[in-house]
């Protein structure tokens, strides 16, 4: 589902990055005592990531459906951000009027665009979330 790359502000992959991940599961709820829907990714030189999940559930305390991210590297400042769909329904399909419908999101561009394909039955969604780091 997600992939994209680890970068510095200049565009330059980002070397010896940690890519941590989570999310709630399809009912909206977090795993508290395992490790489902956690992930943590080692990018190569080249800084690309990805991972296969569910689309995540809405959760009581949340309006948008969405992934963490905590991202650290040597020599860079620790990135937390989120990133959100832009299918999801709380946006009623216009992004750009609706994503202050979620007073977390701080930015339009934490809403990404998600390709779909397959079938109704079998659909696959894939969404580019690039991770820019600052130097520290």
């Amino acid at each position: 589902m997600p992939s994209g790359r680890v970068l510095s502000v200049q565009g330059d992959p980002v070397q010896g990055a940690t890519v941590e991940v989570w999310q709630a599961d399809d009912g909206g709820l977090y795993d508290l005592d395992g490790y489902r829907f956690r992930a943590s990714i080692a990018p190569p030189a080249s800084g690309a990531y990805g991972f296969e999940s569910i689309m995540p559930g809405h959760y009581p305390a949340r309006v948008a459906r969405h992934v963490h991210y905590f991202v650290t590297a040597p020599g860079f400042k620790p990135l937390s951000t989120q990133l959100y769909f832009a299918t999801d329904e709380v946006f009623q399909g216009n992004v750009d009027a609706n994503f202050s419908k979620d007073p977390l999101i701080t930015s339009r561009t934490l809403v990404r665009p998600v390709s779909l394909t397959g079938t109704p039955e079998a659909t696959l969604a894939s969404v580019e979330f690039e991770l820019v780091l600052e130097k520290a």
